[in-house]
């Protein structure tokens, strides 16, 4: 009975985190099938390891952390480098892209967002699209909150230089 308790416990905490975990993990490696191994190791390193979980942090900022550290060693991986040489010969041109980013403005902003260096595109992510703070931003990534506000600076500036045709109302305030 209680392995069953323990069970029904574990499939809440993923139907309760799945999106959230796969959007963003797909938001640092850009690919939905490694997105999705990594949530999936992410799961079951949680529930191997339960008990090590001390509830000093939400469940939610806890599988967030581990997550994080998944994409990044995926992004360090000798197979990431691989599969992205690979797929730059397979890839549509640039100027074919291009055209078909144009006729979407939000598709434009998450290619410009996507293109972003990992620590520049992962504050801007926490920032705007998952709306943490300065302070849950610094403790989700392990930072000083004044390296959050340099790299949320550096980011927009990034974003406007690669957006400067169009009226971002979000970056021209800023």
């Amino acid at each position: 009975m209680d392995s069953y308790l323990e069970e029904q416990r574990f499939q809440q905490v993923m139907q309760e985190n799945m999106d959230y975990l796969l959007k963003l993990a797909y938001l640092y490696v850009k690919e939905w099938p490694a997105a999705e191994d990594i949530v999936q190791e992410v799961f079951l390193t949680f529930y191997q390891k339960f008990e090590q979980f001390e509830e000093r942090a939400s469940l939610k900022t806890y599988l967030a952390r581990i997550t994080i550290n998944r994409c990044k060693d995926y992004l360090k991986s000798w197979r990431y480098r691989t599969h992205t040489l690979t797929n730059s010969f397979k890839s549509p041109t640039k100027r074919s892209r291009n055209v078909m980013i144009e006729s979407d403005e939000k598709l434009e902003l998450a290619e410009a967002v996507l293109e972003l260096p990992l620590k520049y595109r992962e504050v801007i992510i926490h920032y705007y699209f998952e709306e943490l703070s300065v302070l849950e931003i610094s403790q989700l990534l392990i930072i000083s909150d004044s390296t959050v506000k340099t790299r949320l600076r550096k980011a927009r500036s990034l974003l406007k230089e690669k957006l400067k045709d169009g009226e971002w109302e979000v970056l021209v305030n800023e």
